[in-house]
Formats: C-alpha cells, sequence, structure tokens
C-alpha cells in the first residue's frame, strides 16, 4: 500500500511517501513562502524524484487539525483535490498524534503542544505510542494542573509551542526530558505510519477538525454579542 501523507498544520510543511510502514521520500520546508506556494510543487518534486505518479498513491492522508486554521485549510483541501482527482481514498489524522508518533520507540509520556496564541496551546497525552486524553485547546496552567493530576511528573515535549511550553513547565515541579531536534517538528511519515492503520473515508467526507472558530467567524460572535 502506497500513502501520500502532508502535514500543513503548523508553519513547517512536510510531505512524505510510505509503502506498507517503510519511508519512500520525505520532504520538509520551513521556508518564508506560505503553505499555498510550496505545497502542490513540493508534493509534485517528491513524487518525479520518487519515479512515481499520483495514479500510483493507494491512499491520501493529511493531518486535519489541530493547527493553524490556514494551514489546516489548506492541506485538508489540496489532499481532498488530489483524492477526488485520483478516485483514491483519504485519511484524516490528528496533528497530535502524528507529532506523538514522531516520538514512538521512547519510553514515557509524550505531550505535544501546538500555538494556539492567545495564551492557549493544542495538546493532548500519551504513553507508549498510547493515547491518555482526547485533542485539547487549554492554558498551560490547565495542562500542567492534568499532568499533576494525573501523577505524571516527567514528559517529553513536541510541537511548535515546545520553546513556550519547556518555558513554562522550568518553573514548575514538571521535569522536561530531552527532545532530539529533528523530532520536534511535524513529520509528515508520521502521519503516512498512522494512516496506514485507520479506516479510510472519502474525498467528500475527509473535513478539518479545528477545534476552535477561525479569526473572521470570533469576530462575527462578538459582533453579534454587542447587538443583543
Amino acid at each position: 500500500m502506497l500513502t501520500l501523507a502532508l502535514d500543513s498544520t503548523a508553519n513547517t510543511a512536510s510531505c512524505a511517501l510510505a509503502r506498507d510502514g517503510r519511508l519512500l521520500a520525505l520532504y520538509t520546508v520551513n521556508g518564508l513562502l506560505t503553505h499555498s506556494e510550496t505545497l502542490l510543487p513540493m508534493i509534485e518534486n517528491m513524487l518525479e524524484k520518487s519515479a512515481v505518479s499520483l495514479a500510483d498513491i493507494d491512499r491520501f492522508a493529511v493531518t486535519d487539525g489541530p493547527g493553524s486554521f490556514t494551514g489546516v485549510r489548506i492541506g485538508v483541501s489540496l489532499i481532498k483535490g488530489l483524492a477526488f482527482g485520483q478516485n483514491k481514498p483519504c485519511v484524516g489524522v490528528s496533528t497530535l498524534a502524528s507529532l506523538a508518533k514522531n516520538l514512538d520507540g521512547f519510553s514515557g509520556f509524550v505531550v505535544p503542544v501546538m500555538d494556539a496564541r492567545r495564551s492557549q496551546v493544542y495538546t493532548a497525552i500519551f504513553k507508549d505510542g498510547e493515547r491518555l486524553t482526547e485533542d485539547a485547546l487549554i492554558p498551560l496552567s490547565e495542562l500542567h494542573e492534568k499532568l499533576v493530576s494525573m501523577g505524571i511528573g516527567e514528559i517529553f515535549l513536541c510541537g511548535d509551542g515546545y520553546d513556550i511550553a519547556k518555558k513554562y513547565f522550568a518553573e514548575t515541579d514538571i521535569t522536561i526530558r530531552e527532545t532530539p531536534a529533528l523530532l520536534i517538528p511535524q513529520n509528515a511519515f508520521s502521519t503516512a505510519l498512522i494512516a496506514e492503520t485507520m479506516t479510510t473515508v472519502t474525498d467528500r467526507e475527509l473535513s478539518a477538525k479545528y477545534l476552535r472558530a477561525s479569526q473572521a467567524e470570533r469576530e462575527r460572535l462578538e459582533r453579534e454579542k454587542g447587538e443583543k
């Protein structure tokens, strides 16, 4: 089974080709161009260098959130379009589960954190490859409380919220274990590995999971409150 996977939920954009758990190609970009400018050329370049065509792909996978509203929307829309064009199934994978997958093989608690702005993070808690909590949008203080309540005192961090979370937890009783730098950002190979184990959906069924309304939606709701 040949899987094309994509992650564009944060500043880092990543795409991968995997066959039955084996990595064939991985492209990762963290540059100045927007995802709308880089994603399709990056995928086309990866396919060309791998001597693979879109028609060869058995399933298309994408991290469907949480993350940057624009990044999630662009990634999901692109994969929906590719899957529709090839009449192939697709899979949506939690960004946080994909990040935690980066640390498969590390024994202990893994806490992916994505900077959600407004003093909040997208996060979940995993241990030895198993999910312990659902994806959530919460302040770091609430994450700290949750870790303490679960009796967790030592964690691995990953994700684009790594630096702010590490700085926050340095002032608490939570010990941060060292995460290798290459395992901190998004990695589409991890997305592909998870996607290979999941039930597929059609391109019409694939949808983004934002956990938070867009800025425009929040502003609309605020206006409506003011009019009441």
